[in-house]
């Protein structure tokens, strides 16, 4: 859990006491490549920090898949929009490896709000990243073309582009992997 520590300590300051506590609270847990850590019509009851692995959040819309975000090492895992009124979830996030989690349930988040100095400065910095990134790719959806955002993909998710499949890619950049391979292409000249 010393990563967890670590990854919370470069976000806020934490005392010896109150990372103990947070290590109290937060649990080990892995899934497999393929599993989910949230289907679409539950409840999303924790948010993750990833340890190891990839995950992808999609939507799935009349049986087509569409991907909107990746997460890889390092980054907190949750949909907000289920967790914070603990409502079903219209997303699922899936394994694309083997994925090991430290998770906090709502209720422990609530207490690391009220019990760790700076706790509710971690969930606002928190929220404001996913904010502002889901309104950056709203909005390149309807201003940037393919080429654009193939190239964004790459500029945000380098370390990444290797470990995801091509047609996740696509879908997440909005086109068909037919088509992905053209904006390649081109983009390779």
């Amino acid at each position: 859990m010393e990563k967890l520590i670590d990854r919370l300590r470069q976000i806020i300051h934490l005392s010896d006491d109150e990372a103990y506590l947070i290590k109290q609270i937060f649990s080990e847990r892995s899934i497999k490549k393929g599993d989910f850590f949230l289907r679409e019509g539950h409840v999303c009851r924790s948010v993750a920090l990833m340890e190891k692995g990839l995950v992808r959040y999609y939507m799935n819309e009349d049986g087509n898949e569409g991907t909107y975000y990746f997460g890889r090492e390092g980054d907190f895992v949750c949909d907000y929009e289920s967790f914070l009124p603990q409502v079903p979830s219209n997303k699922n996030i899936q394994a694309l490896e083997d994925t090991l989690f430290y998770v906090v349930s709502y209720d422990g988040l609530q207490q690391i709000y009220r019990e760790v100095g700076e706790g509710e400065r971690l969930g606002r910095l928190g929220i404001e990243q996913v904010f502002v990134s889901v309104l950056q790719q709203l909005s390149s959806f309807y201003k940037d073309s393919p080429e654009i955002r193939y190239q964004r993909f790459l500029k945000t998710f380098a370390d990444i582009n290797q470990r995801v499949p091509q047609y996740y890619i696509a879908s997440y950049v909005g086109i068909k992997p037919q088509s992905l391979s053209r904006v390649r292409k081109r983009a390779a000249l």
